[in-house]
């Protein structure tokens, strides 16, 4: 499932083009995807304007004219893709329409905005703006990893005491909103520690260093446009490039890249989702093994 990274990739794609302009057509081809779609959606969509784009946790929100935010997430399988107008340096025609575009935005700059999901595991819904914190979906959602609010008193505060290994509390969208599989990986594996080590168990100094290494690793991953494993592409058909930049994600018997390292990526699995490590690197205690 896309990430933040690959999240807010997508919605600085589509920034440029649809920020500022006008829904001159909506076409809702289907009547849900994961959950139904709101009454009335292509009529309360036709005729409005963009006026902002948001990013929160792994959600895009279109405000619009009419008081009203489309929330958009991509699921599993779902895409976004812009046509009919330049994307820097590229320009890629409408394509003729295919099975699986279940929402497409016509925009009065000439852009085609097509939501394409083949499995359906993606969402959309029409929410009030001015009370989008409340939705059932964003109401728990923990601080965003670049906002102020998430720092190392918080982060102390809300590992305290908790038996839950750090892997698995640091992928509680409660705890910080946004990061997935891939991303705590990495920045475990950066931070020089073991997955299953119980979050309560880190130091303070261990946990302050925490935030900065989350913030890096998403930085560095939004500016290669994301991770494309499967499905994703950014709003302009291209693949991100972070995958590229792996140390322990998907590497299992791969050599470790800290140099001097003679160990290999070993992968466990918690709470059904695998979690990459280098047993040398990110040495677990003797007393948890």
């Amino acid at each position: 499932m896309p990430e933040l990274p690959e999240v807010e990739t997508v919605r600085r794609g589509l920034d440029p083009v649809m920020t500022g302009q006008i829904i001159t057509q909506a076409d809702v081809n289907r009547p849900d995807l994961r959950w139904p779609f709101p009454p009335r959606m292509a009529e309360r969509l036709t005729g409005v304007q963009v006026t902002a784009l948001r990013r929160r946790s792994k959600y895009i929100l279109a405000d619009l004219s009419s008081g009203e935010s489309l929330l958009i997430h991509l699921g599993m399988s779902g895409r976004i893709l812009i046509s009919g107008v330049m994307q820097g340096d590229f320009y890629h025609d409408h394509p003729a329409p295919a099975k699986h575009d279940h929402v497409v935005l016509h925009m009065a700059n000439g852009a085609r905005i097509t939501f394409n999901d083949a499995r359906r595991f993606g969402a959309m819904d029409l929410l009030n703006t001015a009370l989008g914190d409340a939705h059932p979906l964003l109401a728990k959602i923990g601080p965003e990893p670049f906002g102020n609010s998430f720092n190392a008193p918080y982060l102390t505060q809300r590992l305290k005491g908790r038996a839950t290994p750090i892997k698995t509390a640091l992928l509680d969208q409660h705890v910080v909103a946004g990061l997935g599989n891939i991303y705590v990986c990495e920045v475990l594996y950066r931070a020089g520690l073991h997955p299953a080590l119980p979050a309560g168990d880190l130091s303070a100094r261990a946990v302050a260093g925490l935030v900065p290494l989350i913030r890096d690793v998403l930085s560095e991953a939004i500016d290669a446009g994301g991770s494309s494993l499967r499905d994703y592409r950014q709003a302009d058909g291209e693949l991100g490039y972070f995958q590229h930049r792996f140390r322990t994600y998907g590497r299992e018997n791969d050599p470790c890249t800290t140099p001097g390292c003679t160990a290999t990526i070993q992968r466990i699995v918690q709470s059904g989702r695998s979690s990459f490590f280098c047993p040398s690197c990110q040495i677990l205690p003797k007393h948890l093994r």
